[in-house]
Formats: C-alpha cells, structure tokens, sequence
C-alpha cells in the first residue's frame, strides 16, 4: 500500500486523463472523525462545500456509500444532487431512479424482533447499544470498558450464532461494531459495481475513473470492485498490509486535502 500523497504524479496523470471521475466515499471515519456514537458524527462545513463543489462539477458523480441508514446518511451529508447508498449498500438513490434490495425490505419485522432481544440481554452492559437502521441493526461497543468485550462478544454470539449458522442472517465487525444485515449476497464492493454499470448505462462508455474512499473492514469489498474496475482505492487511516486498498490517507483530515485536488 502506497501513501497517496508520495504517488501524486502519477494519480495526478490518471485523474488528468479521464473523460469522468466517479467519486465514491464512505462516511463515518473517512468523511469525518469516528466518534464514539453515531449521531455526534458531523460532517464539517469545509469538506460538505468540497462536496458540492464537486456535484456540480461536470466531471465529477459524487456519491457517499455507508452502513448508516439512507435517511439518516442523507440529512448526515444534506447534499444535493449526489449518489447515497446506506445499509451497505441495500437502498441507493441516484442517477434518477433508486434500489431497495428486497429480501432485506422484507427481513425488516425479523430484525425488529431480533433487535429487542439482542437490547434486552445487552442491557445490563454499561456503554453497547443496538441502533435500529431498517434493514440492518448494529451493536456499538465503542464505549464500553475494555473488560465488557468478551461480555458483549459472548452475549452477542449466544442469541446471534444460531441464527448466522442456518443462514437467517449475516454478522460482520467493524470498529467496535457489530454489523447483523439480512443473508443476502450484496455488500458495498457489489452496491459500487451496480453504480459504476448503471453510470456506464446513463452516461455513455467513456474513460470513466472510479475512486473509493472507505477506512474499514466493510470497505473491503469496495475496495476490491475498485480494482477490479481499474480504479483508485484509498484507506483512510494508518497504512493497513492486510487491506485490498492501493493507496492510504492518514485521516479524515488529509481527505479534505484530496478533495481540494481533485
């Protein structure tokens, strides 16, 4: 993995070259700064500017792709004009139409049961919460005592295990996060492959460039429909040998600095 700031020359010839740039980006992390509940999560005022700069920019589709509700990711961002995909990727709206992937619409019930379980036996535990968004539910951990882990990793497992092994559904970890989605086969790397064939399908067959931004487990698979696509995959966050990414940036903060050069 390559720091993106020492390989500008030749990004800067890339960026040059191409007819479209598909700017894609998670948000949490990446965007802005990871807190320690989701809703504190506020985009600064200088990179929401940098955004819409770039939507009205005719060589550039921006699109934002989290595992937050769309709802909520939308009012999060509050930019016009632009691509969101929250769930990982289950809803999109852009280009003019929208997805709702529709086993996970009607798991919806599933997971409401499933959510007043897993808070029921989490109770007790000072610091984990599960948030309700729609079609998926997280279980954030990131303020619970280090010594609660194995607590909420055991309490987590009894109730969720069963359910994962007869393919009920689907649990992944992010940052101090557990992510329980319907067992469907879609994920971020598949919501950026749909957006990139439906941007060729709208748009024409140019040289279009994509770029995916993302500083988590779940961003993997994004990274990797990336470069599969010949594209500029970014982690955000110290240099990472085990993530699929090309490129790193060291922070949030140096991604504002990318979206001033582009």
């Amino acid at each position: 993995m390559q720091y993106l700031f020492d390989s500008w020359g030749g990004v800067a010839r890339r960026l040059k070259s191409a007819d479209h740039i598909l700017l894609l980006t998670d948000y949490d992390g990446t965007l802005t700064p990871i807190v320690g509940r989701p809703e504190l999560a506020t985009l600064p005022q200088e990179t929401q500017k940098l955004l819409r700069r770039l939507a009205r920019d005719h060589r550039h589709t921006v699109g934002v792709i989290s595992g937050r509700a769309l709802a909520d990711l939308k009012d999060k961002v509050n930019v016009e004009g632009i691509i969101y995909a929250g769930n990982h990727g289950l809803e999109i709206e852009g280009f003019g139409s929208s997805f709702l992937e529709p086993i996970a619409e009607e798991m919806r019930p599933f997971l409401q049961m499933l959510k007043l379980a897993l808070s029921a036996a989490l109770r007790g535990i000072k610091g984990v919460f599960v948030e309700d968004k729609g079609l998926t539910l997280s279980v954030h951990y990131r303020a619970a005592e280090q010594a609660e882990e194995k607590k909420i990793r055991d309490t987590l497992s009894r109730i969720a295990d069963p359910l994962h092994v007869t393919g009920q559904i689907r649990v992944t970890r992010g940052k101090k996060v557990y992510e329980i989605r319907p067992p469907v086969d879609w994920d971020k790397g598949k919501a950026i492959a749909w957006l990139i064939a439906k941007f060729r399908e709208t748009r024409g067959k140019g040289n279009v460039l994509p770029i995916y931004l993302g500083d988590d487990l779940t961003d993997e698979d994004g990274f990797k429909a990336i470069e599969k696509n010949k594209g500029i995959s970014i982690f955000v966050g110290e240099g990472n040998s085990r993530s699929s990414a090309r490129y790193f940036l060291k922070s949030p903060e140096e991604v504002v600095v990318f979206l001033k050069m582009l």
